[in-house]
């Protein structure tokens, strides 16, 4: 099940609230990605997308953490009968099912950590699931950011960017171009698209 756009919009705004940061602008350029790719792609739903792209970072709403937004988002999400925003809180973090290339701090309980390890064993990666972690790829606050340019930055902050998650975020990216036989970049606006 999923919010309406609407309530998206009203659930990251009060989020923000909680817990405000550049997060909430990323969760934007995130979303506008999403749509706009979904929107040249004819077995996915721009909207969809769009509501996807917006709530995969919610978890956030709860504070400063790592890991634990993660667990946050699933939980919080699973909590409103939002299973589909929920899974992308899982997902997004870990292109290729696997904590060992999560980049942060591991703050979660062990409870928590149980929960993703358990519900990501579970899911077989669809097209949203690859969506989302493309777009999440592709976000800055400010706007559409080089892909290898976000994963540079990522690599600058913590210190290291995992070879295997580095190369399966560059493969996303080119199924998805040969998807919608277009570059990525036109169509998510990169050069002219500003969060409002």
């Amino acid at each position: 099940m999923l919010p309406t756009r609407k309530e998206a919009e009203t659930l990251l705004k009060e989020a923000e609230n909680c817990n405000p940061g550049p997060w909430g602008n990323h969760s934007r350029v995130a979303a506008h990605c999403a749509e706009k790719i979904a929107a040249a792609c004819p077995m996915l739903n721009s909207e969809k997308a769009y509501i996807l792209g917006l709530l995969h970072d919610i978890g956030r709403k709860f504070g400063v953490r790592h890991l634990g937004h993660v667990a946050d988002g699933y939980t919080y999400m699973m909590s409103l009968g939002f299973d589909e925003v929920a899974r992308v809180c899982l997902t997004h973090s870990f292109n290729n099912k696997t904590t060992d290339e999560y980049i942060g701090k591991f703050d979660t309980s062990e409870e928590e950590f149980n929960i993703i390890q358990k519900e990501l064993s579970r899911i077989t990666f669809d097209e949203y699931d690859r969506l989302i972690q493309l777009c999440d790829s592709l976000s800055g606050a400010e706007g559409v950011l080089n892909i290898e340019e976000r994963m540079e930055d990522v690599k600058r902050r913590y210190g290291s960017y995992p070879q295997e998650k580095w190369n399966r975020n560059l493969a996303i990216k080119k199924y998805f171009e040969e998807q919608i036989k277009k570059d990525i970049y036109m169509v998510v606006e990169k050069d002219t698209f500003t969060v409002q």
